[in-house]
């Protein structure tokens, strides 16, 4: 069964692991029936700042505004059965964890949650206080999984991109889909 993925970009640093999962969904699309995305304000910024462009407007993909409340993954009818949230802001991941929905970003994070679907929070920020480790705590106890945008090294990555895409190729992973990627220790053909 196709996977029908909402992503969302929020304003953390970390904008490479947004774009390197808008490209690698875009690959498997013969895995994905939809992809919808959401930026906040800030997500702009720092993908315009972090990466030299503007060409998170350029990907297939629909895009709502932040405040479309309109948007199908607003309400569980939608049968979104992913949402990934890359990078998630400590105040993003408060803000879910308090069961606060001001904007299409947390409302779509509670409907996920309140469907018992998959919710992936790629969390950037360090150190962690203990605010941050409550909530993620609570995010984990209601059904989400946080995923730290923590790389892994393992594979030997000899760029940015390719370290970067370990924690893409985790959340794939995480997604469900099928995903050629390093694997530790397995015989490589």
């Amino acid at each position: 069964m196709k996977k029908k993925i909402v992503v969302a970009i929020t304003g953390a640093s970390g904008a490479i692991y947004a774009r390197l999962l808008l490209e690698k969904l875009s690959q498997l699309k013969d895995q994905i029936q939809e992809v919808a995305v959401v930026m906040s304000d800030n997500a702009k910024d720092v993908w315009r700042f972090e990466l030299d462009n503007e060409d998170f407007s350029q990907y297939d993909y629909h895009f709502y505004a932040k405040n479309d409340f309109m948007a199908p993954f607003a309400s569980g009818s939608a049968r979104f059965d992913t949402m990934v949230i890359v990078p998630c802001s400590m105040g993003t991941l408060g803000r879910i964890a308090g069961g606060i929905s001001d904007d299409l970003i947390t409302r779509a994070a509670d409907v996920i949650l309140k469907e018992r679907r998959k919710l992936i929070l790629v969390a950037r920020d360090t150190p962690l206080n203990l605010i941050h480790i409550r909530n993620m705590q609570t995010v984990t106890e209601a059904g989400g999984i946080i995923c730290p945008a923590i790389p892994s090294y393992y594979s030997k990555p000899k760029t940015i991109e390719e370290l970067a895409m370990t924690v893409v190729n985790r959340v794939i992973d995480l997604i469900g889909l099928e995903n050629e990627s390093y694997r530790w220790n397995e015989d490589k053909a």
